[in-house]
């Protein structure tokens, strides 16, 4: 379960279109979101690749988001139920290596919901601190690169 004074780190990676636009405009709004989200502009989650997942948790990401466009409103067509398959496997791998899938999760947004991001926002950091730091993370807590 949790650990006290864990400070978690989670990747979101976030399709340009639609969720990149409502982290933005959830700034732009000033609503509050936690720290520990660290959002990564991708073209389309349809371009998610299990391995830029699995690199995350290998630097020290407690949990991933994938955030992308509405579910059969994808500017890409089908990118985001692409996504939302590999999502599944990856969630299958990670639970087969010991690290946890259910330290991975998948959202649907739209550019204008700047409130559903931070709500999102807020959920992913309360279940990642709930889960403890990820098995991979490096010793000392320190991501890859960090000091």
């Amino acid at each position: 379960m949790g650990e006290l004074g864990f400070e978690p780190r989670i990747v979101a990676l976030c399709c340009h279109f639609c969720a990149y636009a409502a982290a933005d405009l959830a700034g732009a709004l000033r609503l509050q979101c936690p720290d520990s989200i660290h959002v990564v502009k991708i073209p389309c989650t349809g371009d998610l690749d299990v391995r830029d997942v699995l690199a995350a948790f290998e630097s020290g990401a407690d949990g991933v988001m994938i955030a992308g466009c509405m579910e059969g409103d994808c500017h890409y067509q089908t990118g985001n139920l692409r996504a939302l398959k590999r999502v599944e496997r990856t969630q299958q791998v990670l639970t087969e290596a010991g690290v946890g899938g259910e330290r991975i999760r998948m959202y649907h947004l739209s550019s204008a919901m700047g409130g559903r991001w931070a709500e999102v926002a807020r959920e992913m950091d309360a279940h990642i601190r709930q889960l403890g730091p990820s098995p991979l993370r490096p010793v000392g807590g320190a991501s890859a690169g960090e000091s």
